[in-house]
């Protein structure tokens, strides 16, 4: 059974339109790490809160970021929301202690 040129050339064109298909569909989509479905209505306590970050697909939120990590997503709109950002930008970032490195200690010349 012989393949004419023309069948190797519709299988070759199917198979690179099938590759460039899949290959754009998922590499066009963007999907952020965490995304917020649900939005929280307790309010929550600032000092507590470590940042945030805002969200505009596929709601309009803010996703807090305690310091244990947990994430909270909320109502941008709401009052305490905004104080809490403000909170936030005002707050200094903590910085990581420096550590000097450990220097060696100078050896002594030996004396003849």
């Amino acid at each position: 059974m012989k393949l004419h040129t023309a069948d190797i050339l519709v299988i070759f064109w199917l198979g690179l339109f099938t590759v460039s298909t899949v290959r754009g569909s998922v590499a066009s989509q963007i999907v952020p790490r965490s995304s917020c479905v649900d939005l929280s209505t307790q309010q929550l306590d600032i000092r507590r809160l470590a940042k945030y970050e805002m969200q505009h697909i596929p709601v309009k939120a803010v996703m807090f970021i305690t310091r244990r990590g947990i994430k909270i997503c909320v109502q941008p709109d709401l009052k305490w929301v905004q104080d809490a950002i403000k909170f936030l930008e005002k707050r200094p970032v903590p910085r990581r202690p420096t550590t000097k490195p450990k220097s060696k200690p100078k050896s002594m010349p030996k004396g003849n």
